[in-house]
């Protein structure tokens, strides 16, 4: 978090001071950047090693948990009584469908059977 604060007021800084000059120096910038961007590993690696910013960190993401955790269970009984819902709905559906998907599976299978019956007769 620091150090995107720091990135941010230093593209600022960067983006104001170009505003102001009239050359803009590109080999400057160029070199400013590489130079944030060697040191950035060491900065990261101090800001992890900061136990201060771990436990806040941790404390952070214990805080979120259990804010979270009580929805979580209300989202999952909410999904449950909503499948409850559609299946009880789709019971009645399936079963006034089910002799309608029998009669067509019947006659497939009576087109099927009589295409093989015309193929054997064609192939004597």
């Amino acid at each position: 978090m620091k150090f995107s604060l720091i990135v941010a007021v230093v593209v600022l800084a960067l983006a104001q001071g170009s505003f102001a000059q009239e050359a803009f120096n590109l080999d400057n910038l160029s070199q400013y950047f590489e130079d944030l961007r060697n040191r950035m590993p060491q900065d990261l690696g101090e800001i992890i090693r900061n136990p201060d910013l771990v436990n806040q960190a941790r404390t952070f993401l214990e805080e979120r948990k259990a804010q979270l955790e009580p929805l979580a269970t209300q989202v999952q009984e909410q999904l449950r009584a909503a499948s409850t819902n559609v299946e009880e709905q789709l019971k009645p559906l399936a079963t006034q469908l089910q002799p309608m998907f029998e009669n067509l599976q019947r006659q497939v299978e009576a087109m099927v059977q009589k295409m093989r019956e015309q193929a054997a007769a064609i192939s004597n």
